[in-house]
């Protein structure tokens, strides 16, 4: 047998220990001054228990408690735990067009309900999340913690948006580097698309780590006009507005890259739909192992019994008696 805190018990027994030696050792403050006669009829009753035989089963009844506090446990060694699960890394566009609104309220607090959903599709699996347009960053390291996940995702407001245009090639080094070392490599994007031109270097590097891509898209294809800083429609040179539409060719190469994409609706159906094709390919690899103490715990014995000697010690405190 050992015990989980044994510091906790050398803090706790030393002064106890003390405390006890003092209060056994000590004679009563009161039989100093009073006469022992006169301290014989202002005192309790001798119907009580002996104030020796209280005192030690107090003093037990702590001892058993600062034992129960430092945990006793039998220790079984060690227990290998087979951890199964997807580590699925994560990404949200916050490029310019993001701000457009012809998904309500806007295709960015879209695609944020959007990759909620995803989190509560996959409860026990391990996600990461970035975010992405000129310059992409972590939001969040991989972790099953879902809710500190919609935290740091909900937590993506307007601010976050960058007018500069999306630089895929920088999104697909930092989504190797993240992935570098998970097996299988998966990548889902929720954004609105991008140009065949942009994301020509993107494929490239998709391929060459051996990353699967998936993709939320979102907004329409009819398009709406791109919204500035100022909550208002941005206006080119030429003084027309700047309509941004959606553009599929993400999806495309994500399919050329042995993944799939769904184009987001108010429905469940389509994170549903994208889980059920991630899991039916990978059908859940496991992830690794983990290594767990087995412990079999004891401190509720020194602690039943602390407490029931403590009632004892408590309930035969004398009576005051009346003079």
């Amino acid at each position: 047998m050992e015990f989980v805190n044994p510091y906790l018990f050398w803090i706790l027994v030393i002064p106890f220990v003390f405390f006890a030696f003092l209060i056994s050792t000590n004679k009563e403050h009161l039989s100093r001054i009073f006469d022992e006669k006169v301290l014989a009829r202002l005192s309790a009753t001798d119907e009580s228990m002996p104030l020796m035989v209280r005192n030690i089963i107090m003093f037990l009844a702590i001892f058993l408690m600062i034992v129960a506090m430092a945990r006793p446990v039998i220790d079984e060694g060690d227990k290998t735990v087979k951890v199964k699960g997807l580590s699925i890394l994560t990404a949200l566009d916050i490029s310019g067009s993001m701000r457009s609104r012809d998904v309500y309220p806007n295709r960015l607090t879209f695609a944020k309900k959007k990759m909620n959903a995803l989190f509560d599709a996959m409860p026990s699996d391990e996600i990461g999340v970035m975010a992405f347009a000129y310059s992409p960053f972590v939001l969040a390291p991989f972790t099953s913690d879902k809710e500190t996940l919609k935290m740091m995702v909900d937590g993506v407001d307007d601010s976050y948006i960058n007018m500069g245009s999306t630089d895929f090639m920088a999104l697909g080094e930092l989504a190797s580097s993240l992935l570098e070392k998970k097996d299988p490599k998966i990548l889902v994007l929720f954004t609105d698309g991008g140009d065949e031109e942009a994301i020509a270097g993107f494929g490239d590097v998709l391929k060459v780590e051996g990353i699967d891509l998936y993709v939320v898209l979102v907004g329409t294809t009819k398009g709406a006009p791109v919204i500035g800083e100022d909550g208002k429609p941005y206006t080119l040179k030429d003084g027309t507005i700047a309509i941004t539409q959606r553009n599929d060719a993400l999806g495309k190469l994500a399919k050329e890259n042995g993944g799939a994409y769904v184009v987001a609706t108010n429905g469940k159906e389509d994170i549903e739909n994208l889980v059920s094709v991630i899991r039916s390919k990978y059908k859940a690899q496991q992830q690794g192992e983990v290594k767990i103490k087995q412990r079999v715990e004891y401190f509720y014995y020194p602690l039943g019994a602390g407490l029931l000697l403590l009632l004892i010690g408590l309930s035969s405190m004398p009576r005051r008696r009346e003079v």
